[in-house]
């Protein structure tokens, strides 16, 4: 067996050969840690590809994986991949009409989800999809076909079947498409290779503080590029692999895991802030001093030029505060990365100065999907996406677009030539977002080249600095700018209920008695917004200013259509959902 994978699955053999009865895995089962061994994870990948030979599964076939994260997905992943099929990864929380439209387009035959739930949505469906024989469950119930049925099935497959099928793939061959959720029309399906996701692999794992032995937590979806990625890298450097239960335990399983690493998106760092935050609230006297004091001292983190009068205060901020900030998530670990939006600076400054390095980073599906981290190795700056990964270009176009160079770069679109045209030429892929260099290195994200907007006096507006801005005030829960065509820029915003609640105890008391549509409608909770709004707007020159906004009652989600799957705003939608606010607010 080579030392170097040539193919996706090639990963868990490289692992085998060093390491059998290592743990690649580890889930909760019967409140008890469960551990998957290398050799016990490439079984069950051999007898699961047997099965779908055995069921008719060929070549360059679409199977849709459908599941939230657990060990029979990659079980599954690995599978399908060394028969030469080609994994369709699907978030399970998409509409019903994402999945007619995806089945449809993949030419999908046979597609295993994880639950009942999703089992009556796929077959729902069935009579819209012709094309769609089977459907199998993850999780063993009356009335459903188990995938243990077509892995037993997968018994009578000699292994000289599978050898020539595993053999018999090139790194050039197709691995997975991953439909994108675009922000506007239907989903797009990106291909990539095994070249593509191991040249991300290889690119991505030298960046981080992680060696042999260590454990990672996954939480955030597997099916998006971004983590399961991650996944290959932790593979590869021979990490044991914790399932976290669900996002309602993820503070347990911080605790019992003691992770070395994860990897996470803003609303995950920024909830876990929010919740210690609430803990700080409710301290008195010293200890509340001494925590406001050390998130003071935080917030003026920096990487290097520090005072020793600073450094000082930071150890004493760091022994009697931060120190139960990296508790909180085990306490062993090494480094958080962070990607799919900008992550506020303020919070980045104070995770480092808690001693808990976070590693911002960029990419896109497109692209494999990492390419651009801050590196522990290389050089970190704060309020960048650091240095592109090593094998990888970043240069940018004279617009200031981000165009990338490298074996990561995706296949194109399937069944599109027309776009993949439109981001692919001469090697480079062009990203659609805006950069600039800071220092002459280090890349700083800027915006989507197609959300920024011009007002009506043709002043250029760029909606995403303004909006991390916004959602750095405690007191804003999540912040969209608008004005296309407009005398002036403004904002919806979504206030953040529990910490206004908090304050008005305080400052209007008479407020908590009010239901929550009639509080967040109160011309106080109002007028708060409104002194945030002047506080922050002094960051921005006047023709970038918000000058009027709309406050939205409930949280923006994924389920109500107004979020991707990846927690980007899908500002058509919003637009279209919120017109009569929007007209209001113009209407002077």
């Amino acid at each position: 067996m080579s030392t170097v994978a040539t193919r996706v699955f090639d990963l868990a053999q490289l692992q085998y050969d060093i390491a059998p009865n290592f743990p690649m895995f580890s889930f909760k089962k019967d409140n008890e840690w469960v551990k998957i061994s290398n050799t016990e994870f490439i079984e069950q990948v051999n007898k699961t590809s047997k099965g779908l030979i055995a069921i008719g599964v060929q070549p360059g076939e679409k199977v849709a994986l459908i599941s939230e994260n657990r060990v029979e997905w990659n079980i599954l992943d690995f599978a399908i991949q060394q028969i030469g099929a080609v994994v369709v990864a699907i978030y399970p929380n998409i509409s019903t009409s994402d999945y007619s439209y995806i089945f449809n387009h993949a030419e999908i035959k046979n597609c295993i989800v994880s639950s009942k739930k999703l089992y009556t949505k796929i077959l729902a469906i069935q009579d819209d999809c012709p094309q769609l024989n089977s459907i199998f469950s993850l999780d063993k119930e009356e009335g459903l076909n188990h995938w243990q049925d077509f892995v037993a099935e997968g018994q009578t497959i000699p292994d000289a079947t599978l050898n020539l099928l595993r053999n018999g793939i090139e790194p050039d061959t197709l691995a997975s498409i991953i439909y994108t959720s675009g922000t506007t029309g239907n989903p797009k399906g990106v291909m990539l290779s095994h070249k593509n996701l191991l040249a991300d692999t290889l690119s991505s794992e030298y960046s981080f503080p992680v060696e042999r032995g260590d454990r990672a937590l996954s939480f955030l979806p597997v099916c998006h590029a971004y983590e399961r990625v991650f996944q290959y890298v932790y593979m590869y450097k021979g990490l044991t692999i914790f399932f976290a239960q669900s996002m309602d335990t993820i503070g347990d399983d911080f605790k019992s895991v003691k992770p070395h690493i994860f990897s996470a998106v803003p609303r995950v760092l920024e909830k876990v802030y929010e919740k210690i935050m609430a803990t700080g609230e409710k301290l008195t006297g010293v200890k509340r001093k001494l925590f406001f004091w050390s998130l003071r001292i935080g917030e003026q983190y920096k990487l290097e030029g520090r005072s020793w009068w600073y450094d000082f205060q930071l150890k004493i901020a760091r022994k009697l505060v931060f120190s139960k900030w990296r508790e909180a998530l085990g306490g062993d670990i090494k480094g958080i990365a962070s990607g799919s939006a900008a992550l506020q600076e303020r919070l980045i400054r104070l995770y480092m100065a808690a001693g808990i390095p976070i590693y911002e980073g960029y990419g896109l599906t497109e692209a494999g999907p990492c390419i651009a981290v801050n590196c522990y190795r290389r050089g970190m700056k704060i309020g960048t996406v650091g240095l592109p990964l090593i094998h990888i270009e970043i240069k940018l176009a004279a617009d200031g677009e981000i165009l990338t160079k490298g074996e990561n770069n995706m296949i194109g679109y399937y069944k599109n030539p027309e776009a993949t045209a439109e981001v692919l030429k001469d090697g480079w892929l062009y990203t659609g977002d805006i950069g600039q260099w800071v220092d002459g290195k280090f890349l700083k994200i800027i915006d989507r080249k197609k959300e920024m907007f011009k007002t009506s006096g043709g002043k250029y507006i760029v909606p995403q600095q303004i909006e991390s801005k916004l959602v750095e005030s405690s007191f804003i829960e999540q912040a969209m700018v608008l004005g296309e065509g407009r005398k002036f820029p403004a904002a919806l915003i979504v206030p953040n209920y529990n910490n206004l609640l908090e304050w008005s105890k305080n400052a209007v008391p008479s407020l908590s008695a009010l239901t929550r549509l009639d509080f967040l409608n109160s011309p106080e909770l109002k007028q708060k917004i409104e002194s945030e709004l002047s506080r922050i707007n002094k960051n921005f020159g006047n023709w970038e200013q918000i000058k009027k906004f709309a406050i939205l009652p409930e949280e923006m989600t994924v389920e109500s259509g107004e979020l991707t799957p990846t927690l980007k705003m899908k500002r058509k939608i919003i637009l279209q959902k919120y017109e009569r606010e929007i007209e209001e607010i113009y209407n002077i």
